[in-house]
This record gives C-alpha cells, structure tokens and sequence, in this order.
C-alpha cells in the first residue's frame, strides 16, 4: 500500500511541457493585447464616419417635413380667406400674379392670383362663371406650395 504524503504542495503545471503550459496560459488570459487594440482604434476611426455623416445628414432634412406643413397651412389660411366671399364680392375680383409678401410667418412669403377661366379650367377667357384662384407660398429654403380653387357664379 502506497501513502501519499498530504502536506506536500505539488504545483498544478507539474510535469507539463512548455507548450503545454503556454497553450493553457493563453486560454487563462482575457485580456486585449496592444495591437488588438490600436487594430480596433483603426477600424473604428474609419467606419464611424461612415455611420455618422449619413446620420447626420438625416438629422439635418428632417426640418423638411415641418416645412412643409406650415406652408401649405399657409396656403390654406390664404385660400380660406379667398372663399368666404361670393363670386361677385371686390375681394375676387380677377387680379395678375402678386408679388410675394411676408405671411403670418415672416420665413415664408406667399402671394396669390385670381383670373377668369372657361369651363375646361382655360386662361384667359372671358367672364363666364369661373374665377381661379391661386395661392402660392415659399418656404425659407425657397421650394414653393401651390393650392388652387375654383369659385363659381352658379347656384
């Protein structure tokens, strides 16, 4: 019967070989090493931009749509106070395109026209029983919104 001595410290990479030892170190080890890291700062200078200005881009039109809503609220407002009055009122009365003017909205012009046109919507033409009008705005970028109306003499 063999005894094994109990006190006796017996270190764990006993009796391992030198590559054995490293391949186990290796797998112990964590960490990053300096190459490692200066590879990922490389990387990370050269595709970051890559995300970022398309982002960035993004970010910067997405004003647009606002825009784009306050002018035609715009153009709306200015046609709505066109059609409360009848066909006959002074305020329809046939008038060349404005020059544009500050709206409510002082960043946005906007100016309007109202001319005679024939049945099949023709200019010009004759007082027959159709006036269109047309509003026109500009938003602070420069892209205008057109709406247009029909008012008629007909019952």
């Amino acid at each position: 019967m063999k005894v094994f001595a109990t006190n006796t410290w017996i270190p764990a990479f006993a009796g391992m070989t030198t590559r054995q030892h490293r391949a186990i170190s290796a797998m112990g080890n964590r960490g990053f090493t300096l190459i490692e890291i200066i590879v990922l700062i490389v990387m990370a200078g050269i595709l970051l931009p890559a995300i970022i200005v398309p982002f960035a881009t993004g970010i910067k039109g997405s004003g647009k749509p606002e825009m784009v809503t306050t002018a035609m609220y715009l153009a709306h407002q200015r046609m709505e106070e066109f059609m409360k009055f009848d066909y006959a009122n002074a305020v329809l009365n046939p008038i060349a395109l404005t020059s544009y003017v500050n709206s409510d909205i002082t960043t946005y012009q906007w100016q309007w026209e109202i001319v005679y046109v024939d049945s099949s919507f023709n200019t010009p033409s004759p007082d027959v029983g159709y006036k269109r009008i047309l509003v026109r705005v500009k938003d602070p970028e420069n892209d205008t919104y057109e709406i247009y109306s029909v008012v008629t003499n007909f019952p």
